[in-house]
């Protein structure tokens, strides 16, 4: 059965004449009227081609409703054009034609067919449900931009419409499939469009689609994807690595002929079936080189590799030893993805050898089912339905990751930040670590122990109080490596710090500890905000009391559904209580009968304006900066750091300075409160003679001056006169500290103490 009728397709070649002379008119011939302006954009072959990949696996009955599909989008895109003047059905077809390929289903193909309708031609999802169905109009729905609603910028815009889109992706992998093989057609079709408008979507496709397609291991269209992204935003760069390969390729043809033929002649001496060929480099692989390691085009010695795929599992292995006697292997150089397969599914033994001449040669051994998943990933759930047990796991890996888009969402506080955090999580680099019961866990390249604890359960990664890496304890800010065994040890008691943001390398690690300090430091935070708004009110002169009416234009256009939320923002260091501040003027100066002005006494007292008090109590919402770790009488300045609230440092520490002279708008005055019922941490540092009983003695005197000792460390070299020790203590205050070191000082043997700060 084919999409157009033979009788449709005659009617409307005779009836084109006519078409046009009554184009004034609506015709009697509403079927003509559908199918012309499809053979003026694609041709009857392009309408054929399609036709005859979907009746190659789709039923007589489906192909009918895809006819229908077909009919209604042209239907509802008559007159709308693309930039290149070609009719615009000509990309829903080409779109699907893609699909085709990969042997979606039915409502997937209809839903490549209907995907632009809704946005388009404002289409309500309540018509494709009549029509189609729900589950096609749901498909629809998730690849549908969101709807013309006033966003503050164009990137938020664009988040949020990546976080629907990813969501409905995490519910129907049938989603983010259709979106890949739209933006393919637009990348090969991109040349119409305006140059700046060419690097954005080149630079949108590069950032966000290349890395979705190769996380589902859809290497094909990830090669494609790159290639064309590259083209874009570097076509001078483009043009000349494209002219030096053509020109290698002839250069190099024989030696690729003669390993060729050697590697075919040795394995099948060996007894071994299998089909090899040579493959070039993606000219944006080979770029990405040059530019990673600063090489020249003529020092990327591999612009050729070879791709040999064996008919069993265990030839894999047989090949690569027939290979590693015909070539020698370069020394770290080979690695096993088929013990250890990528996230995305992917399989193969990969080695680099030194061919003729020298010439590194990089080989990828693999079985026929390895090089269907291996090109078309996820994708091959549908191409190849073997029951072959990887495939269930790779559909199983890709379920995992899609739910933990869900996780992230539910912890995630906007469009911009889920989109942020997806992103860390689509970095195509992995390590591969164990669980002491020897489960593999792959993360991305840099992910540390802690990133492990919340890849586990978020319950665990919030718990984590240390860990072991191969039995050993280490920080929990340590970079993982491949083979790492990671073991997590928790506590009930424990809590996620700020300060774990700052190395967290996984979107999921960093979404569930920005949602705990959000949600269980709430008070603190709404608290600390609103003390740093109202400082900022009255630098301006403004009262800190604001009209209700007032609150009610700031919430509408800070899109924050309570002031509480506003102030939670500014503790956490999300929004600048400054510009908030500045927002509210200007709001202010709008309604001049309703300025909230400052009397006299408020105005006199706003003129110097007033610090934020430090007690140390405040929990998280305010820390003690560990760099230079203030006490009460050091001269202190604040710095609000994003998600972690107020930072405190001494006013002379070196790192705070360096800071602020980059940031200086996220620096406020502050000072130590009066009652202060706490103790604060404090490193000195002294030296002794190394003799007897030393250390008992200085470690008493600090406990008999009324400190506690923390920690203690200590050079390791016991052959020297003097040794030099560290201490953390806790003290009162810069009073107490002085004290202590007094006391310390006059013990025989002691020869320097100091505090130690950075």
């Amino acid at each position: 059965m084919n999409l157009i009728p033979a009788d449709s397709v005659l009617s409307a070649a005779s009836n084109n004449r006519v078409l046009s002379e009554r184009s004034s008119s609506k015709s009697v011939h509403p079927v003509i009227d559908v199918i012309v302006p499809s053979l003026h954009a694609t041709g009857v072959a392009s309408v054929t081609l399609l036709t005859t990949k979907l009746a190659e696996y789709l039923t007589p009955s489906e192909l009918k409703k895809v006819k229908e599909a077909y009919r209604f989008s042209d239907e509802r895109h008559l007159g709308q054009v693309r930039k290149s003047g070609d009719p615009y059905i000509s990309h829903p077809i080409a779109v699907a034609e893609i699909c085709a390929d990969w042997k979606l289903d039915a409502q997937a193909i209809m839903a490549a067919l209907l995907h632009d309708v809704m946005e388009d031609q404002d289409v309500k999802k309540e018509e494709l449900i009549e029509h189609f169905g729900a589950p096609v109009a749901t498909l629809v729905d998730g690849l549908s931009k969101l709807e013309k609603i006033e966003f503050q910028s164009h990137v938020e815009a664009q988040a949020e419409n990546f976080r629907k889109m990813l969501l409905a992706m995490a519910r129907d992998v049938r989603v983010i499939l259709i979106k890949l093989a739209d933006r393919l057609h637009n990348m090969r079709t991109l040349d119409v469009m305006a140059p700046d408008k060419k690097r954005r979507i080149a630079a949108e496709t590069m950032e966000v689609y290349v890395p979705i397609a190769h996380r589902l291991g859809l290497n094909n269209n990830y090669r494609e994807l790159q290639d064309l992204s590259f083209s874009h935003l570097y076509p001078m760069r483009y043009k000349t690595l494209g002219k030096a390969v053509r020109a290698a390729r002839g250069n190099r043809r024989e030696v690729v002929k003669k390993i060729l033929e050697a590697v075919k002649n040795t394995l099948a001496n060996a007894g071994i079936v299998a089909e090899v060929y040579g493959r070039e480099k993606t000219l944006y692989g080979i770029y990405k080189k040059m530019h990673n390691k600063h090489l020249s085009f003529s020092q990327v010695l591999d612009v050729y590799g070879f791709r040999v795929v064996v008919d069993s599992f265990p030839n894999c292995y047989v090949a690569l030893g027939t290979l590693h006697t015909l070539y020698k292997p370069m020394p770290g150089k080979f690695k096993d993805y088929i013990a250890i397969p990528k996230q995305n599914g992917y399989q193969s033994l990969h080695t680099t050898l030194i061919g003729p001449y020298g010439t590194p040669v990089e080989f990828q051994i693999r079985t026929q089912d390895m090089h269907h998943v291996a090109e078309s990933g996820v994708a091959a759930h549908w191409l190849y339905k073997t029951g072959d047990a990887s495939l269930s796991d790779l559909q199983h890996r890709t379920h995992a990751w899609l739910q933990s888009l869900l996780d992230i969402q539910q912890q995630t506080g906007d469009s911009a930040e889920f989109l942020e955090h997806v992103k860390v999580d689509l970095f195509p680099d992995s390590v591969y670590v164990f669980t002491p019961k020897s489960k593999i866990i792959a993360l991305p390249r840099g992910a540390t122990a802690l990133d492990f604890a919340y890849n586990i359960h978020t319950d665990v990664g919030d718990q984590t109080t240390s860990v072991k890496i191969n039995h050993e304890p280490v920080p929990l800010r340590t970079e993982l490596r491949n083979g790492d065994i990671v073991e997590i040890i928790t506590s009930p008691a424990s809590r996620p710090s700020p300060n774990w943001l700052t190395f967290v390398r996984t979107g999921k690690a960093r979404s569930a500890i920005r949602h705990h300090l959000r949600t269980i430091n709430l008070v603190e935070s709404v608290e600390l905000g609103h003390r740093l708004l109202a400082q900022a009110l009255m630098g301006l002169n403004l009262n800190p009391a604001l009209l209700p009416s007032l609150v009610e234009r700031l919430l509408n256009e800070s899109s924050a559904k309570s002031l509480d939320e506003i102030y939670a923002d500014i503790g956490i260091g999300k929004r600048m209580a400054a510009l908030v501040a500045r927002h509210i003027l200007g709001l202010v100066e709008d309604e001049q009968s309703t300025i909230p002005l400052l009397d006299a006494d408020d105005e006199m007292r706003a003129n110097a304006v007033n610090p934020v008090i430090i007690y140390g109590s405040e929990g998280v919402s305010v820390q003690l900066a560990p760099c230079c770790l203030p006490i009460p009488g050091d001269g202190i300045t604040g710095q609000l750091k994003r998600d972690q609230g107020l930072v405190v440092h001494n006013s002379d520490c070196e790192l705070a300075k360096r800071q602020r002279n980059k940031e200086p708008e996220r620096w406020i005055d502050v000072v130590w409160g009066e009652e202060l019922n706490r103790r604060f941490d404090s490193h000195i540092k002294l030296l002794l003679n190394n003799e007897r009983g030393a250390l008992a003695r200085v470690a008493a005197e600090i406990g008999e001056s009324d400190a506690n000792i923390t920690y203690v460390g200590m050079d390791e070299d016991k052959d020297h006169a003097i040794t030099q020790l560290r201490f953390t203590i806790q003290v009162e205050d810069r009073v107490h500290l002085a004290r202590v070191i007094r006391n310390v000082r006059r013990i025989p043997g002691v020869t320097r103490v100091l505090r130690e700060r950075g």
